[in-house]
Order: C-alpha cells, then sequence, then structure tokens
C-alpha cells in the first residue's frame, strides 16, 4: 500500500509583534506583522536554553488542496485590514504559515514561534515580559493538534483560536484559559446529527469512528445523546500513528470493517473520523461492493474533495454530512485567481513566505477548480479569526479614525482583549460564549454525483434553536421511487400494539396486541395500561372511553307495566282509605283492625310512591330512598297484621284462659305498643344497615360485557337486603303462625287465607330476589326487587283489604252488629 499523502493538513499561525522588534527578512512598512510557512526544516542545538532553529524554505509543497484555500482565506483578511483605514490605521499586519503535516509536524511550529529572534525559548517563571516570535496563533485544524498546541501555548498565555477543529476540551477554561474556537463544538454537530435521524425516523444505525480522539470524543458524544438510538454495529477504523504508511495489519482491519458494515441490517451509516483514513476505507468500501446505504458524515469530512474524486463512490449510496455553514467573502473569488495566476511569477529564493513570497502556492492554481467545488465553509473561519485578532488590537492599542497608540504588545494582554471581542463581520455577529467559541450554525448538506460544479449541497440549515429547517423537499435517495431509506430494527408496531424486547436493544421488538381493558399510552410503549374502573376499550385501544351504563329507564317495558301496577295499586289504595274512612265504625272495619288499618294504609301509600325510584339513573337520595321507605313501610304494614292476629285469638281464646293478661293488654293498648317496639327496632337495624352499607351508586361492570356497566345502590346489596328483612321475615312467619292458629274462629274473624295470600306474596319475592342475585347481578336484580316491591304492596293492598270492601259493597247485611253477634253465637256453640 503506497503513501495515504504528505502533508495531509496544515497548521496556520497568526503573529504579531511589535514596534521594537527587527524583522528584516520580511521588508514589511509598518509596526505589526503577520507570518506563515509551509514547510520547515530544524534541528536541535544543545545549550543551557532550550532553543530552537528554524530555516523556512520557499519551496512548492504537495500539500491538503484546503490549506490553500486557508491560506488565501487568511491573507485576504490581512490584506483586507491592512487596507482599512478605521480597524488598525497606520498598523500593517504581517503573517507566517506553516504546514504541520497533518499530526506530524505540529510540535516544531509551535517551538518556532514561541521562539525569540535568536530561535531561543528561554525557561522563565514569569512569562510577563517574554516576548515571542508571535502574538497569536491561528490553527492548527486537527482536534487533536488543537489540544496538545493549546496546552503548551496556555503556559505562555499566547491566545490560540482554531477555526475547523471541533473538541469539546477546549472548552476548558481553567485548562486552556487562551484557546478559543471559530466553529461550533462537536455537541452541536452531534445534536445536528441526532435531529437529522430523528426528522427520517432511522433509529438502528452503524456506527464507525477512527482509532483517535476526535472519533472517541464524537463517539462519547453521540452514545450520551442519542437515547432513542440503537447501535446495530460499533467499529473502530485503525489509524496509523507513527507512519504515514497503512500497514498490512490495519488494511485487514479496515477491510473486516467494510465487511461487517455489508453485512448489517442497519442501513445508515454514521462516520466518525478525521479525513485522513478515509480513502482507503471508502475505496475498499467500493471494491466489496457495498450498495444502497445513507453515509453520514462528520464536519471534518463532509466537504472533502479528495473524497468525493474517489472512483465509483456514488455505487456507495446516499452521502449526507453535517458541514459548517457556508458563508460568502464578497472579492474571495478575484483573490483566489489572481493570487494563483501571480504564483508562477514569483522568486523562488526566498527563504521564508509570507508576503514577500508565493512560490509555496504555486500549486494553488491546480486546486482552484476543487477549492470551488468545496465552497467557503471554513474560510469563513479563518476569516474571522484573523478579524478577531485585528479587532482585540484595535481595542488593546486604544485605536481611533486617526491612528493607533503604538506600544510594545505582549501575547498575555491580548488574551482579554479577545474575550471580549463584539462585532459583526459580513452580517455574523462575532463574540465568544463563556465557553469560548463562537455560536456559528452547521448545515445538512447532500453529496450530488450529477453537479461537479455543486458537489455539496445544502438540504437543511441548524438553527441556533437546535431545529433543522429543509430548504429543499426532493433528496435524491438511492432507492427505487426515490423513497426515503427505512433503517429500524423493527417496524413501527401499529395502533394498540404494545413491544416486546426480543434483544438487548431496545429497537429491536415485536408488536402484541393490547387485550381488552387495557390501551396504550405514548409514554410507555412496552406495557399496556388498564383502563380506568369507570371506562373500558376495545383489543388493540391507545384510549379508553366511558363504558355503556345501564340501567332501568323510564321508557322500558318492565319498567312501563310495574310504573302502571303500582299507579294503580296507589289508586286502589287511596280507595280503600276513603271507603275505610266512610264505613269506620262498621263491624267489616272494626274486625279489619279499626283505626289501625288506616295506619297499613298510609304505609302502602307511601310505598306505591316510592316504586318510581327504582326506575332512572341511581342516585345517592334515589338509592337511600330504596334502602329505607319500602322497608320501613312494609315493616309497619306486617306488624300491624301481626298484632291483628293476635289480638283475635287473644279475644276468642287468651281472654277466658289468661283474662288478667287480656286486660292490661286492653288497658295499655298493647298492639301500639307492639308496633312502636317493632319499628324501633327496624329503624336501628336500618340505620346500621345505611351506616354499614352506604346508599351510594357504584358502578357493577357485567363479566359477560365488560363494556357496559351498571349502576347499583351499594356494593353489598345482597347483605343490605339480608339485613333490612330479617325482621321482616320474622314478623312474617309469626304473623303466618297467628293466622293459622285462628283458622277455626268464626268467619268474620277468620283472616287465615287473606293473610296466608300476603305472606306466600312476600315469601316468593323474596326467594326470587334471592335466586336473583345468586344467579344474576346488576340490572336484573334490580328489576326483580322491584317486582318484590309492588307484589307485596298489592298483595296486602288488595289481599287483606280487598275482601273488607267487598263485603262493604256487595254484602251489606254481613256488615251489621247483629250478623256478626250471630256468627260469634254459633262458635260458641259448637265450642260448647
Amino acid at each position: 500500500m503506497g503513501p495515504l499523502a504528505s502533508c495531509l493538513s496544515h497548521y496556520v499561525l497568526l503573529t504579531m509583534a511589535g514596534s521594537q522588534t527587527q524583522y528584516s527578512d520580511f521588508h514589511l512598512a509598518g509596526d505589526y506583522l503577520l507570518g506563515g510557512l509551509f514547510s520547515l526544516h530544524t534541528e536541535t542545538k544543545s545549550s543551557p536554553h532550550l532553543s530552537y532553529s528554524a530555516v523556512p524554505t520557499c519551496q512548492a509543497y504537495k500539500l491538503k488542496k484546503a490549506s490553500y484555500s486557508h491560506l488565501r482565506a487568511m491573507r485576504f483578511a490581512v490584506e483586507q485590514i491592512n487596507n482599512s483605514s478605521t480597524l488598525l490605521p497606520g498598523v500593517s499586519l504581517g503573517y507566517e504559515m506553516v504546514d504541520v503535516c497533518y499530526l506530524t509536524n505540529f510540535i516544531h511550529p509551535i517551538l518556532y514561534f514561541l521562539a525569540n529572534k535568536h530561535s531561543v525559548v528561554q525557561l522563565h517563571n514569569n512569562y510577563t515580559h517574554y516576548q515571542p516570535r508571535v502574538l497569536a496563533v491561528i490553527g492548527p485544524d486537527s482536534s487533536q493538534a488543537v489540544v496538545i498546541a493549546a496546552q503548551v501555548l496556555s503556559l505562555f498565555l499566547v491566545p490560540q483560536i482554531s477555526y475547523t477543529a471541533t473538541t469539546n476540551e477546549l472548552s476548558d477554561r481553567k485548562r486552556f484559559p487562551t484557546a478559543f474556537q471559530t466553529i461550533s463544538s462537536m455537541e452541536q454537530q452531534i445534536v445536528a446529527m441526532q435531529l437529522l435521524l430523528k426528522e427520517f425516523r432511522w433509529n438502528w444505525i452503524n456506527i464507525l469512528y477512527s482509532d483517535d480522539d476526535y472519533g472517541r470524543q464524537n463517539l462519547k458524544l453521540l452514545r450520551a445523546r442519542a437515547t432513542e438510538i440503537c447501535v446495530a454495529l460499533q467499529e473502530v477504523i485503525p489509524v496509523p500513528q507513527s507512519s504515514q504508511m497503512l500497514s498490512l495489519e490495519l488494511q485487514g482491519k479496515i477491510k473486516s470493517v467494510v465487511r461487517k458494515v455489508i453485512h448489517s441490517t442497519a442501513k445508515v451509516v454514521i462516520v466518525l473520523s478525521l479525513e485522513l483514513i478515509l480513502p482507503f476505507f471508502f475505496q475498499e468500501a467500493v471494491r466489496q461492493n457495498v450498495t444502497d446505504l445513507v453515509w453520514i458524515a462528520t464536519e471534518a469530512w463532509a466537504t472533502e474533495p479528495a473524497l468525493y474524486n474517489i472512483t465509483d463512490l456514488w455505487r456507495l449510496g446516499t452521502i449526507l454530512g453535517v458541514a459548517v455553514k457556508e458563508f460568502s467573502i464578497p472579492g474571495l473569488d478575484d483573490f483566489r485567481v489572481s493570487l494563483a495566476e501571480g504564483a508562477n511569477e514569483q522568486a523562488s529564493d526566498q527563504t521564508t513566505c509570507n508576503q514577500e513570497c508565493d512560490q509555496c502556492l504555486r500549486a494553488a492554481q491546480d486546486a482552484e477548480h476543487s477549492m470551488r467545488a468545496q465552497g467557503e465553509r471554513t474560510d469563513f473561519s479563518v476569516y474571522s479569526s484573523v478579524y478577531i485578532v485585528a479587532h482585540a488590537l484595535h481595542r488593546l492599542l486604544g485605536c481611533n479614525t486617526t491612528g493607533c497608540h503604538k506600544r510594545m504588545v505582549y501575547p498575555w494582554q491580548l488574551v482579554p482583549e479577545v474575550k471580549r471581542v463584539n462585532f459583526s463581520l459580513l452580517n455574523e455577529r462575532i463574540n465568544f460564549r463563556e465557553r469560548g467559541t463562537i455560536p456559528n450554525s452547521f448545515e445538512i448538506i447532500q453529496w450530488k454525483w450529477d453537479q461537479p460544479n455543486n458537489p455539496f449541497q445544502k438540504i437543511a440549515s441548524y438553527s441556533r434553536n437546535k431545529k433543522l429547517l429543509f430548504t429543499i423537499q426532493n433528496i435524491s435517495w438511492h432507492t427505487p421511487n426515490n423513497t426515503v431509506p427505512i433503517s429500524v430494527c423493527s417496524q413501527q408496531c401499529e395502533y394498540g400494539q404494545r413491544r416486546k424486547p426480543v434483544t438487548v436493544s431496545s429497537c429491536c421488538f415485536e408488536c402484541i396486541d393490547c387485550e381488552e381493558g387495557t390501551f396504550l399510552n405514548n409514554n410507555d410503549l412496552y406495557n399496556c395500561q388498564p383502563c380506568p374502573a369507570d371506562q373500558w376499550s376495545n383489543a388493540r385501544s391507545q384510549k379508553c372511553y366511558p363504558r355503556l351504563l345501564k340501567y332501568l329507564e323510564w321508557q322500558e317495558g318492565i319498567a312501563v307495566v310495574l310504573l302502571l301496577f303500582s299507579v294503580l295499586g296507589l289508586v286502589a289504595t287511596v280507595v280503600i282509605s276513603v271507603i275505610f274512612a266512610i264505613h269506620l265504625h262498621t263491624p267489616v272495619v272494626k274486625s279489619a283492625g279499626g283505626r289501625m288499618c288506616f295506619l297499613m294504609l298510609a304505609s302502602l301509600i307511601i310505598g306505591f310512591i316510592n316504586v318510581p325510584v327504582y326506575m332512572g339513573i341511581p342516585t345517592e337520595f334515589k338509592c337511600m330512598c330504596r334502602q329505607i321507605v319500602y322497608t320501613l313501610c312494609f315493616t309497619v304494614c306486617i306488624s300491624c297484621l301481626t298484632v291483628r292476629s293476635f289480638q283475635i285469638i287473644s279475644i276468642f281464646k287468651m281472654a277466658a284462659r289468661l283474662p288478667k293478661a287480656y286486660s292490661y293488654w286492653m288497658k295499655y293498648n298493647g298492639q301500639y305498643i307492639f308496633i312502636t317496639v317493632i319499628l324501633a327496632l327496624k329503624v336501628t337495624i336500618v340505620v346500621t344497615n345505611v351506616i354499614i352499607h352506604p346508599s351510594i351508586p357504584v358502578p357493577l361492570v357485567l363479566e359477560d360485557d365488560p363494556s357496559t356497566v351498571e349502576l347499583q345502590c351499594n356494593k353489598s346489596f345482597k347483605l343490605s337486603l339480608l339485613m333490612n328483612n330479617s325482621l321482616d321475615t320474622f314478623l312474617s312467619i309469626l304473623c303466618f303462625y297467628f293466622s293459622y292458629i285462628g283458622k277455626e274462629l268464626p268467619k268474620n274473624y277468620n283472616e287465615a287465607k287473606y293473610i296466608t295470600l300476603c305472606m306466600t306474596c312476600y315469601a316468593v319475592s323474596e326467594i326470587a330476589i334471592f335466586l336473583a342475585m345468586s344467579v344474576y347481578r346488576g340490572m336484573l336484580v334490580t328489576i326483580c326487587d322491584v317486582i318484590g316491591v309492588v307484589i307485596n304492596l298489592l298483595g296486602i293492598s288488595i289481599g287483606y283489604f280487598g275482601p273488607k270492601c267487598y263485603l262493604i259493597f256487595f254484602h251489606p247485611e254481613r256488615n251489621t252488629a247483629a250478623y256478626f253477634q250471630s256468627v260469634i253465637q254459633s262458635y260458641t256453640m259448637r265450642q260448647d
């Protein structure tokens, strides 16, 4: 394998000296000087001082084409400043430039520029009055070289301005107090890449990084920030350390990396590398027939013409890159051409390369076409770097429109002025933030293979508010129908599907449908969240919807029938009350209970009025009425029936056997005492029940239809009903027992069959309700409950009072005292 290239990078250094220093070699008019060399031969002499002999020669070297572009931008800026009558009036700048051959030669220029006019770097404890050869250094363009240079220059407090190195290390102001950058940091470059990946929804990528500080730092930042990106392949591209020749071992490693890229399932490759090693890498990728990938370049090689000109490179796919924003510098193109044309006419016997010698720029004429293709991206960084030093010197010398205060200037005096620069250059604000970098913007470019005159076309700009603003919509993709390439480990799940990881990587997963009653929250793509209790969802849902609320509606058939019967029962009860009031003193009414009947009838009327609370949406008031009103009314009725049955038995059987007990019963109105005690006991049970089982509507989810919810008046409806009916059940049994004992009493006093009918209705309704609660839940239980209420009320109203009304209207002859006396006498004779 042949040499990669000699002198692939250059070291641009800006030197400035005071008027007391003599620079007879440069023959410049003025007080201050910039200087530069492209080649350097050195030898070290033994001396008590650190001496450095540097004899620059004026020869044409094969430099990187970008170096010529930077050199011209620097010379152009110097000439503009020298021709300006406002920035540094009466002061002329010179320059010296040195080629560092990428990494192998950057120590020599540092020592050369730190040396005094005797080529000696003196060692002192205090360099306040030390006068090196230069006042400021611009460059180099390699991040690794910049950091090493900054470590030395910071000791001498020499301001250093880097124009292409994006390393974040220079942001450490404690380590590098004199280092500044006219380009955005690595972090901003990584953010731009992250936004690019997000824009096209690429989350499955290959990362290739060079085995140097630049590659490792960019990799660390990318892995730290791109949390939503998964890495299919991460490989290092080896970089030669001590030679510009690629060894067979390194060539084999690069070939292995290319093979891994071919076998990777990711279609996007991010290359975090300087341009040094990439020619061989891409040539090997072309040789192994790598095709149809998307390559994302860092700013280090995003606009590198040497890579663009590699044969058949277009076959690799689409190449996008993060590049420094392109600025148009008026007059720079004409300056380039005129400079290139004059380069061939310069003498070759000079010993330095500056304003006096252009021989080292002879190759610029051949590079003119490539420089134009590359654009003026980093040129502006170089151009602004020179102006930064000039503005700092302007403040330091107290310049005005008439001139500058000429005096001895030391490098350390320039550092605080560089920090404070704040000026406008070509409509761009130039100032340093706290971290020592200029907030310059990046942009996204695409390599266009059909436009050799403009191969690096801008497709989007990266604004300072961290957004990508696309300038063109039709990007050329190497895909059928020019569709955006897809680079994902797993396709996005459809709506309502959760991700089930299949590997350690979060980007590789299976899609599982969310079950009924769950939904997928966009904040958690890996777990289906359960719906709230009052909501439901179908399978594969992204949200829940309110459950369908079911209740006994007014317009339902069963509700209409029940309301009709309750109204009829209410009317019948009211009519019975009127009839009993009219015939209050008749034997039939007295035998039915007399005034006690009105207590029963009032309870029945309230019970019928309470029936509508079972219809419509259950509320806390309706549930309270359901739990309290009917059960109290029914207890009053059944306690009256019980005490009435007991009284009849007492009259015919107990009065003769226990006359004293009977007299006390009659004297103290035992029937009313009994009813009061029973009612007080019932109220206690009801209040206790309400406390234990509050009458609050609760949703009841049906197992056979989870999308539907029915409102139930309390959670423990069955226990609540048992507590309320316990006393009623006891009274009904007691009442039935008394009526059975009195079955042989006179016909007019024999209530057995009527009470049996009422108790049978009650028993059947209660059994039906408990059976329904055991088998069903929800609205069917409510329907059974209200049916039982209506039946029980009708059973007492019609079953007990109905026959009495029948006798009053249709057999008035039986509603006389004489008839009742004859019946009693007949019963007495039978007993005797």
